[in-house]
């Protein structure tokens, strides 16, 4: 027989008692015991599992199965994903509250409720298609069902494959699974093929958000430690044993971080990352952590009214039309998991009379920034220190950890100062040292393959010049 019981687990040591601490007797951190619920056998059932054997494999003998995907018919959501879900799967998606978490897994939502087709990788390489319906339970924790179905309506979804639940308990929630999947097994013993059934899941959940979610083992408020660590394992559990894909929707705090414990990316199989500016249409969607892709994929998103659109060529985003040859303004090309986006960098140089000269910087490192203002006046000859510096990278995106666009921030700031535009239709590349040389910079081959696919006849790299003076001399006449 199991028997639970509640214990106080410090999350730094491990050390666990039965009361609760502000300070951790063993290790000294402070409110690092969480509530945690503790199961243990009868004597029976203990000498029952000393007699059993643990059975050793070998890593060669284990057989290689075929690994089958469902596509969300969301070609960003895919391409992040890997190339769709895979059973069993449990994707914890995090942002800031009000970026669109709800609304991409809503429409993630319909698309699966829909008829799919089930991708299969098999050991030779084959790959095979059919059709497969999932029914997805959509568990909303933080509004009513009447306001999910105002999203839904102003997304002009009306599925009837989607069943809302509005609970905060998660034992109910697995309960309402176990009915489902006792209504979907009937019908799949009469419709599904062979084939299908090797995709075992005919229900996708979504939880929005595990902040919200509660055990009544536990005596802990919802969105404490414990609860959150609690609920999540035990859809982790629910998700492997029934082979049910899983999304969790997890708030980010002003750190940007999680909020509740960081141990939620261990549990889970996927983390995406959901970010982007507010005042801005654009989302980007990262994978931190996926073990059934890579890791390095971003998926760009539009906001519009109808929801979110993918964004399958970003640089109608971030890169300005119609206008003409004007001075400040550089074109770099980065890198956003294996694709290269062109972006455009702005600059203004304005005289100023203050003491100490402004240098405002957006979408950059702020030091960084200064820099690269250093190499430009020491190494190029553009007195800057008596000037205001204004720079923007356009549609708010960031490139604080890629060095290949120093060489557009610093002609752009030079054409700026200079008052004389860059080469129409170019194209800057590569990583600017402290001695003023242009440097190769990672997938700069693939970078300058993008570029002119997209019409850039002028490429500037270390190709065509070895230093920062020779490509302001040649390219700002």
């Amino acid at each position: 027989m199991v028997r639970k019981s509640l214990l106080f687990v410090c999350q730094q040591c491990g050390y666990s008692q039965v009361g609760w601490a502000g300070k951790c007797p063993e290790c000294g951190s402070w409110n690092s015991l969480v509530e945690t619920v503790q199961e243990r056998e009868g004597k029976r059932a203990g000498a029952r599992e000393k007699k059993t054997k643990t059975e050793l494999i070998s890593l060669a003998s284990v057989p290689i199965k075929s690994t089958l995907r469902i596509s969300t018919k969301i070609s960003e959501f895919d391409r992040v994903l890997g190339g769709g879900l895979v059973c069993g799967q449990v994707v914890l998606i995090a942002g800031e509250p009000g970026i669109g978490k709800s609304t991409l897994l809503l429409q993630a939502a319909d698309k699966l409720a829909t008829r799919q087709d089930v991708l299969g990788n098999s050991k030779k390489g084959k790959t095979g298609a059919s059709s497969h319906t999932s029914r997805v339970l959509y568990v909303s924790g933080e509004e009513s069902v009447s306001q999910t179905k105002l999203r839904a309506d102003r997304l002009g979804i009306k599925n009837k494959n989607i069943v809302l639940l509005e609970e905060t308990d998660v034992d109910r929630v697995l309960d309402s699974i176990e009915l489902m999947e006792r209504r979907t097994d009937q019908r799949k013993e009469k419709k599904e093929s062979s084939s299908v059934q090797l995709f075992n899941s005919s229900t996708v959940l979504i939880v929005d958000s595990i902040q919200t979610m509660t055990t009544s083992d536990l005596s802990g408020m919802a969105g404490s430690v414990g609860q959150i660590k609690e609920c999540t394992y035990r859809l982790v559990r629910q998700a492997k044993s029934k082979n049910i894909p899983i999304f969790v929707v997890g708030h980010v705090t002003k750190e940007g971080t999680v909020a509740g414990p960081a141990v939620l990316m261990h549990i889970v199989d996927t983390v995406l990352w959901f970010e982007g500016d507010k005042s801005l249409t654009f989302r980007l969607l990262r994978a931190v952590k996926n073990r059934f892709g890579p890791t390095d994929e971003v998926g760009v998103f539009s906001m519009q009214e109808q929801g979110l659109e993918s964004v399958n060529a970003p640089e109608k985003v971030f890169l300005s039309k119609g206008r003409g040859n004007v001075s400040g303004i550089a074109v770099a090309s980065i890198m956003e998991g294996t694709r290269p986006i062109l972006v455009e960098i702005q600059s203004l140089i304005v005289p100023t009379k203050l003491a100490f000269p402004r240098r405002v910087a957006q979408g950059i490192d702020s030091k960084r920034f200064e820099l690269l203002l250093a190499v430009l006046t020491r190494r190029s000859g553009i007195p800057l220190y008596e000037n205001d510096c204004f720079l923007n990278v356009s549609g708010g995106i960031s490139i604080k950890n890629d060095p290949s666009g120093d060489l557009a921030i610093c002609l752009s700031l030079a054409s700026a100062y200079l008052d004389k535009p860059l080469p129409v239709r170019s194209v800057s590349i590569g990583e600017v040292s402290l001695l003023g040389d242009i440097r190769e910079v990672v997938a700069q081959e693939k970078r300058i393959k993008e570029a002119k696919r997209l019409g850039y006849k002028t490429v500037i790299s270390n190709r065509e010049v070895g230093y920062l003076q020779e490509a302001i001399k040649k390219y700002l006449k």
